[in-house]
């Protein structure tokens, strides 16, 4: 018991050290440091979760590690600056999603405290572009102007506590969800605990944590058939990120599958009413943002993702090289628009082909339309994989977890001046997700739930 207590605090002390060094004394482009200090990481986590420790002292370690980086600014991503800027243009009654930075900057009309000193943090490309980020999130970001409207690190501290409790929120109702369905609830710990999570979004402040507690919060209340508040809950989901929009028709036989049977009669119209929930709230939620110019400006920012923009691609890559071959340019305007409809075209196989009655059945099938969607992307930030990590924790699938190692090997572009790709360690990276995927397909399948689970817990703390 001794020896278990000392390696707990030893490993413990550790990560903290680790993560204070990562958070105040690494720059992006020190790729080798950055890459030591992540394994180092790695290790410990690896170490903890494979232990019999209590929940409550994995929960407090797991706030703990997230507090360390409370006074500091990203040093892995830039979009922070951004979410200040729109924040401070909401506070000052401008609509965010119809106005470029850019504008303001080179007509020299500083509407909002430290103009410059964000628009050089969030650099001219994010600048010449209208905003993507919907209305909960420009919420969020209002919060932090709220509070601190002229201090850079004040609103990053303000963002970085809404992201610390949108994360407790996860570990609560992931622990339950867990649970509700035969899992042991520790599992809640492979996301909560995972350094790439705390890094990437407690750490740069993306505000996926947000996004996956009104997820996991609508899955629960699916589990106990409270599918109404689901609904409203699944819609501020989308509120905060859109990516969840995507999964909407794999809810379909959720209601209109009954002992194995489709009976369209009975549920259609609960089906329907699920709908209309969802789509309505998130309409709703972007009214007080309406404008002529709204629906173009949206619009065209988050199509210039398909088109324009590339990085940590898979199978984009791929493409790309076969267009110079035989075109001699880069065929990203064409694959960027194919791409989303080989996801739709997914989307409605996983969607007709598989049970998707259980609530089980469902995260699973959102794994795996989530996971078709990031292979075939043309832009893979790291940020997006959480998704896919906290979704992997009420399955049988664990390569979103090494992804979520291996994936440290994309900031190797940040290393070469001027910034640029080398596609061996994007190629490294993406051979060993998808051996490992390959690998959980093959093997013979096992179910995570009963006897079996919790005798798996006994023994390894999970």
């Amino acid at each position: 018991m001794i020896n278990k207590k000392y390696s707990f605090i030893t490993v413990t002390v550790i990560s903290c050290v680790l993560y204070y060094l990562f958070a105040y004394h690494l720059e992006r482009t020190s790729f080798w440091k950055l890459t030591t200090i992540w394994t180092g990481l790695f290790l410990c986590y690896l170490f903890i979760v494979n232990k019999n420790y209590s929940f409550k002292s994995l929960a407090i370690i797991a706030v703990l590690f997230r507090l360390i980086f409370l006074l500091a600014i990203p040093n892995l991503s830039q979009d922070f600056y951004r979410f200040i800027w729109d924040g401070r243009m909401i506070f000052e009654g401008l609509n965010p999603y119809i106005f470029l930075p850019q504008t303001f900057i080179e007509d020299g009309f500083h509407l909002i405290d430290q103009a410059e000193e964000l628009y050089a943090g969030m650099g001219p490309m994010n600048g010449s572009h209208y905003t993507n980020y919907p209305p909960l999130n420009q919420f969020c970001f209002y919060i932090a102007a709220l509070f601190s409207g002229t201090s850079i690190l004040g609103a990053a501290i303000v963002f970085r506590i809404q992201i610390i409790l949108a994360d407790i929120g996860i570990i609560y109702f992931g622990a339950k969800l867990l649970e509700k369905i035969g899992l042991p609830k520790k599992r809640i710990f492979l996301y909560a605990l995972n350094p790439f999570i705390i890094i990437e979004l407690s750490g740069n402040l993306h505000f996926e944590p947000v996004m996956l507690f009104f997820l996991i919060v609508s899955l629960y209340l699916f589990q106990r058939k409270k599918w109404v508040l689901a609904a409203f809950m699944l819609a501020f989901s989308i509120s905060v990120k859109l990516i969840p929009l995507l999964l909407l028709p794999i809810f379909i036989k959720r209601f209109l599958l009954k002992k194995g049977k489709l009976d369209w009669e009975k549920n259609i119209s609960k089906l329907l009413l699920f709908y209309v929930i969802v789509l309505s709230t998130t309409l709703i939620l972007f009214l007080p943002f309406l404008s002529k110019l709204l629906i173009k400006s949206y619009s065209d920012s988050v199509g210039l993702w398909f088109r324009s923009f590339e990085f940590n691609a898979s199978f984009y890559y791929i493409l790309r090289e076969v267009g110079y071959l035989f075109r001699g340019y880069n065929e990203i305007a064409i694959i960027g628009k194919i791409a989303p409809f080989l996801t739709i075209i997914f989307l409605v196989y996983i969607s007709i082909k598989r049970r998707n009655n259980s609530v089980q059945e469902i995260i699973t099938s959102m794994l795996l339309v989530l996971s078709f969607y990031y292979f075939t992307t043309t832009t893979m930030h790291p940020w997006y994989l959480a998704t896919l990590v906290v979704l992997s924790i009420f399955t049988r699938y664990n390569y979103p977890l090494i992804w979520s190692f291996v994936i440290i090997l994309s900031y190797q572009a940040y290393a070469n001046s001027p910034w640029k790709e080398n596609l061996w360690f994007v190629s490294i990276e993406y051979l060993i997700v998808y051996s490992f995927l390959l690998y959980e397909i093959k093997k013979p399948t096992q179910k995570l739930s009963g006897k079996n689970c919790y005798e798996k817990e006994k023994e390894s703390g999970l």
